[in-house]
């Protein structure tokens, strides 16, 4: 069983890709169907090895699922919507994230045996899954890192942010101008402007990958 390691005030957030060996059901089954995109909703381990998975998948798996040995039973929930039950072995966490005691974000997805996965945690347990990977030999695409312990704005900035959300600048249709907004903040139309378009830089590199995720 999986115990999360305590993170440290400085997190890291690791976005990165791993092929999942092979005899794990859910590599197995996608590179069997490249063309489908599996959601890995919910993971749950059930004792003596076993474990179980709800998914969804861009397309109907039913059959490949059922074949895998890996796969002890299967439920339809409608909609390309499963519950799997997984036999020993037949594939959960790999061994470098039991080890190192982190646990993905979910959701996640896995495509053509890769999965991608979200990792919160201290740099240094982000170091130890990477260099366990390459112990292994696991193939491995780090797609970011960032750290989110850090100030995303300034604290002008971040009154800035404030007054616009609360304002409702940013809502469409706006309820307030910019102009408007300068004279609450009590500065000129074109230094606001700046700060603004500041603002929307940092706040949209940040959640970028989020945005392409949620966005196929």
């Amino acid at each position: 069983m999986t115990v999360p390691t305590h993170c440290d005030h400085m997190v890291n957030q690791l976005r990165i890709e791993v092929r999942l060996p092979e005899g794990h059901w859910s590599g197995d089954v996608s590179r069997s169907r490249p063309d489908a995109i599996f959601r890995i909703e919910e993971t749950m381990p059930l004792g003596r090895g076993r474990g179980a998975a709800r998914l969804s998948t861009s397309s109907d798996v039913i059959s490949e699922l059922e074949a895998h040995s890996g796969v002890d039973e299967v439920r339809v929930l409608g909609n390309n919507r499963y519950e799997v039950d997984i036999a020993p072995g037949g594939g959960g966490y790999i061994k470098p994230i039991r080890e190192v005691g982190v646990i993905p974000q979910s959701p996640f997805v896995v495509r053509d045996g890769w999965v991608d996965w979200t990792i919160e945690c201290s740099a240094e347990s982000s170091r130890n899954l990477v260099q366990l990977l390459r112990d292994d030999s696991i193939p491995y695409r780090v797609k970011s890192t960032r750290s989110t312990g850090t100030r995303m704005l300034t604290p002008r900035q971040r009154i800035v942010f404030d007054s616009a959300m609360n304002e409702g600048y940013w809502d469409s249709p706006r309820r307030i101008t910019l102009s408007a907004l300068a004279n609450l903040l009590n500065v000129s139309k074109s230094t606001l402007s700046v700060q603004l378009h500041k603002i929307e830089g940092v706040v949209l590199n940040s959640f970028a990958d989020d945005v392409r995720r949620s966005s196929p």
